[in-house]
């Protein structure tokens, strides 16, 4: 009796270890995934960059003009707040 309980505690026990190792499988896949596409990102900005010299002088035109209109926004919002 007491060795089929002992088994069945083995059991539960190995299932859980189971379960555990999926999960860390899972997340771990889900993190490696992530990685991949950051990388790929990475490598297509760099080619993106090196065939056309113009490409980092365009987005730095882009971020300071999204800058200006959310400056601009936030105190057109802040006026109205006033009203």
């Amino acid at each position: 009796m007491a060795e089929s309980e002992s088994q069945e505690g083995n059991y539960d026990n190995r299932e859980k270890k189971v379960d555990n190792f999926k999960t860390d499988m899972e997340e771990l896949l889900e993190k490696m995934e992530k990685l991949t596409v950051r990388a790929a990102w990475m490598a297509y900005n760099c080619v993106a960059i090196q065939t056309n010299p113009e490409l980092p002088k365009a987005m730095q035109h882009l971020e300071d003009v999204f800058l200006m209109c959310k400056e601009q926004m936030d105190k057109k919002w802040q006026e109205v707040l006033m009203e």
